[in-house]
């Protein structure tokens, strides 16, 4: 295999927020009298895509409190708090080394776009991608469309570029659109259950930094 493009993800690959979401999430959970997601591990097996379907996991009402309204109470917390995060280890290196061998990057979100160039905008690291996508909503519905479409348009070849992410709907995301796709369980979903997609994955920046340094 060849690697001449990267399509990052965000939320939970660069960016280390997995903290500032469980306290949003824990927001919503105490103002609706439910139990509190205490542990990143539990926190990890309940993520998942459709965000919809990991609230009703932890088990909002939708009946009471409609999943619009929760999405946006969420956001209210965690965009401001999210510009503190920082990013997780290694991965300014590690655009860095893939930028000096000559492989084109892209970002690719299932976050609204304003919201995701609003963080970026706390990090010198835009200039790593030479293009950014994400939603036009706070739902956090899919991506895959979104990225098929990219890919096509963008005339970049399947057989060369990978998805890295931290979710299986990153799997689910790279299997849409044809492409290959590397998994690192440093985020926001289990590493059993990223295993279970079927994809390499690997625990750290780091090691995904080596891991795609056999292919570039």
């Amino acid at each position: 295999m060849k690697i001449t493009n990267i399509i990052w993800d965000w939320n939970g690959t660069l960016l280390d927020d997995i903290d500032i979401s469980m306290e949003a999430l824990n927001q919503l959970l105490e103002a609706q009298h439910l139990p509190l997601v205490l542990e990143k591990e539990e926190y990890r097996r309940y993520f998942q895509f459709p965000v919809i379907e990991y609230y009703k996991k932890v088990g909002f009402d939708f009946d009471k409190t409609p999943f619009s309204q929760l999405a946006k109470q969420y956001m209210d917390y965690y965009q401001p708090h999210s510009l503190d995060c920082e990013l997780h280890r290694d991965v300014m290196e590690t655009l860095e080394m893939m930028k000096a061998r000559g492989v084109h990057q892209y970002l690719l979100s299932a976050s609204d776009i304003s919201f995701l160039k609003e963080q970026l905008a706390q990090y010198d690291i835009t200039p790593y991608f030479e293009d950014i996508k994400g939603l036009d909503n706070i739902h956090a519905h899919s991506k895959a469309e979104l990225a098929k479409n990219f890919v096509e348009k963008a005339g970049l070849c399947k057989a060369e570029t990978i998805f890295i992410g931290d979710s299986v709907h990153d799997s689910e995301v790279a299997a849409y659109a044809g492409c290959h796709c590397l998994l690192i369980a440093d985020g926001h979903e289990h590493k059993e259950k990223l295993q279970n997609t079927g994809c390499p994955s690997v625990d750290t920046m780091k090691q995904a930094q080596e891991w795609l340094l056999q292919f570039c």
